[in-house]
């Protein structure tokens, strides 16, 4: 019997996966909204929401770092999805569409250990 829950309880363990942090992003002229100011890091879902009335992507970047990560234009009504890792630090969003970004259209997710 012990070697049974001992090949269970093994079993579970490699089975596991981990769940990823989930960030949602609300896009609108000229607005983005985070649903939360901060995520754990390592993988992390972004579920990008264009409720405005032009198309937005999203880019986000670390604050001092050099790789850009996109979510392609998302028309209105529509959303986009995508998994990424990240390390901690903090990170910048924007819509690069036009002058969106200047239009306020940028914010700030706080990436923890």
């Amino acid at each position: 019997m012990t070697k049974l829950l001992a090949t269970a309880v093994l079993a579970a363990a490699f089975s596991w996966h981990a769940t990823p942090a989930r960030l949602g992003v609300s896009a609108k002229e000229f607005h983005l909204i985070l649903s939360r100011p901060y995520v754990k890091a390592g993988h992390v879902e972004i579920e990008v929401q264009n409720d405005g009335e032009d198309v937005h992507d999203l880019r986000l970047r670390r604050i001092g770092g050099t790789r850009t990560y996109r979510v392609p234009g998302t028309q209105p009504g529509r959303r986009r999805t995508i998994e990424i890792s990240l390390l901690p630090g903090r990170y910048r969003l924007w819509c690069s569409v036009a002058d969106h970004r200047a239009l306020g259209m940028q914010a700030v997710l706080r990436v923890r250990r």
